[in-house]
């Protein structure tokens, strides 16, 4: 793992999250984007060199919806920076860390992303996360 590549948190209002965190951190938002396969509305800050993801629901099924309402909101997950996805998956895998996808699959930000259990991670969830190449 090269870095921690951004921590998500999940939030119930994006607009107004957005106007919050843009206050706290003092730098305005770069990006927001809809993955319609997850379910999510997300918003990205640059603050160094890792970022921060804004996480909204879509939709009532959306992973966001039910982490909401199970736990509120707030930090959702932590993602870490890959050189190459599939092999840290398959090492990660080969160690005992339960991945929540066989493969990767397509993120928000150009990114490749795969998830380890929280029962892997102490809690813990975790992104794998590999800029898509062309």
């Amino acid at each position: 793992m090269n870095k921690i590549e951004h921590i998500g948190i999940a939030v119930n209002n994006l607009e107004e999250a957005i106007a919050t965190y843009t206050e706290l951190l003092g730098t305005a938002c770069y990006k927001t984007e809809e993955v319609q396969s997850e379910g999510v509305k997300t918003a990205f800050f640059q603050v160094g060199d890792s970022k921060i993801e804004l996480l909204q629901a879509s939709n009532y099924e959306s992973p966001i919806a039910k982490f909401i309402a199970k736990k509120g909101e707030g930090i959702h997950h932590i993602a870490f920076d890959v050189t190459d996805i599939e092999a840290s998956m398959k090492e990660l895998s080969g160690k005992g860390f339960q991945l929540l996808n066989e493969a990767p699959k397509n993120g928000a930000d150009n990114k490749l992303v795969a998830f380890i259990h929280p029962k892997s991670s102490n809690g813990v969830l975790v992104e794998l996360c590999q800029e898509k190449r062309d």
